[in-house]
């Protein structure tokens, strides 16, 4: 019989709390002993960067160890970071990102990767326009919001409850209420309302960090601001201006960036990357373990054809 060859042990990203501006933020990341790239990746709203961890690590392994990643959650958006009886607006949590880079990569002296998901892809660009990061090569976005889709229902629904500070207040205690269940009665509803193919660590992290009255005001609170802010065409001067170093991926039926915005920015801006995901996974893909994969494969080879091909 031959000898049986010992597979790779895999790696696991690392969590961590780190003190950004005087308050603390969640970190997922990995740490390469030789990186050739840093990969930044910002979440969507909520900014719990643990939903986020199996599609950090299937990243870290497409580049077999050869790429440090950093996933940065937003303040105030789990139960170890909560800020008591204080809400950051969506500009707030872009200063955060900032301060953040300044903080930790402003020496990076190898290409860094931006990748945002939903809103975390507007505040990626955002961050293009007034961080002193020099090394950017490529931005991500992924199942984008960049502005408002007028006329969806889910949308004008959300933005109703953001709006009013009773609603508001009301899912917030809720949430609260709910969380005062035992864990096995919050993870069993929690399962319930989104169906089996979500991972038991994202059921896990909704019962722990959304099941609390302050991380849901927080949530609806940035919300508030989102829509506010994105009641306005995207900035189709500066992405025209960055279009060579943008890549963005739709999902086929995904209301918060539907395809009617591909369609604007392959007018607008001819040369950002477009890609369309038409394998069945949604706009929450980090919640399912093959929603996670596809993703980080596309990511992945997008850095690898873009980027590391081109400096070899």
């Amino acid at each position: 019989m031959g000898e049986q060859v010992a597979e790779p042990l895999r790696k696991f990203a690392s969590s961590r709390i780190c003190k950004v501006s005087g308050f603390s933020t969640e970190l997922v990341e990995f740490h390469s002993e030789e990186p050739v790239l840093h990969i930044l990746f910002i979440p969507g709203n909520p900014g719990i960067v643990s939903f986020y961890k199996k599609f950090i690590e299937a990243m870290y392994e497409n580049f077999e160890g050869r790429a440090s990643i950093t996933g940065i959650g937003h303040v105030s958006h789990t139960k170890k970071t909560c800020v008591t009886r204080r809400t950051f607006s969506l500009q707030d949590q872009i200063n955060h990102k900032v301060d953040f880079i300044k903080q930790e990569l402003q020496d990076t002296k190898i290409p860094v990767i931006m990748v945002g998901h939903s809103i975390g892809s507007y505040i990626c660009l955002e961050i293009l326009k007034i961080s002193p990061l020099q090394g950017v090569k490529l931005t991500v976005a992924l199942y984008p919001f960049l502005t408002r889709n007028k006329g969806s229902f889910k949308q004008d629904f959300i933005g109703f409850i953001s709006r009013s500070s009773i609603l508001s207040a009301a899912v917030s205690t809720l949430s609260y209420s709910l969380g005062l269940l035992p864990t096995r009665v919050k993870s069993f509803l929690v399962r319930r309302s989104l169906g089996p193919s979500w991972t038991s660590s994202a059921v896990d992290i909704i019962a722990t960090n959304l099941l609390e009255y302050q991380t849901m005001r927080s949530i609806l609170f940035m919300t508030l601001t989102e829509f506010e802010e994105l009641a306005e065409d995207p900035d189709w001067s500066f992405i025209r201006s960055k279009q060579g170093e943008i890549a963005i991926l739709f999902g086929d039926d995904d209301h918060w960036g539907p395809l009617t915005l591909l369609e604007e920015i392959s007018k607008q801006a001819p040369d950002v990357h477009l890609a369309v995901e038409k394998e069945g996974h949604t706009h929450a893909f980090c919640c399912t373990d093959a929603g996670s994969v596809w993703v980080a494969d596309h990511v992945a080879s997008l850095i690898k054809i873009r980027i590391l091909s081109a400096e070899t």
